[in-house]
């Protein structure tokens, strides 16, 4: 079992024996966002890492078809509607925007979004922010 799926668990046993975890590693978005002045000039490179946990019935892929599962191209779209042409303060703030979006959409019973600036610090690989959240069963 992979380890976000474990830390999932931790959460709720039912994560592990009832849905199928999706992820979404390293999506990189341009994003004017930032609170220093040498933030504002420009958009930033931001990374998104979503972790959907989708209840098996919504995602059983029993066979080969993309309609037997949830399309990886629903989490890209939420992205680019979150971060949209504004600019962003706090990548908690977008974070959270992008969570509570996910767990819209009914097959999503849990959800992990982490965002990272690499580009900030010279002596860092990255500043972020996560969020994990489970829904009522």
């Amino acid at each position: 079992m992979n380890s976000m799926l474990l830390a999932f668990a931790a959460l709720d046993a039912r994560l592990a024996l009832e849905c199928r975890l999706l992820s979404l590693r390293r999506h990189e978005r341009a994003v004017r966002i930032g609170v220093h002045d040498f933030e504002r000039g420009a958009p930033q490179r931001l990374w998104f890492d979503v972790d959907l946990c989708v209840r098996l019935v919504h995602a059983e892929a029993a066979r080969d078809d993309i309609r037997d599962t949830l399309d990886y191209d629903f989490v890209r779209e939420v992205i680019a509607q979150a971060v949209g042409q504004q600019h962003h303060e706090l990548q908690e703030t977008l974070c959270d925007a992008v969570l509570a979006a996910v767990l819209r959409r009914p097959e999503v019973q849990a959800a992990r979004v982490a965002t990272r600036k690499p580009d900030v610090y010279a002596d860092s690989a990255s500043v972020g922010v996560e969020r994990v959240a489970v829904k009522p069963w």
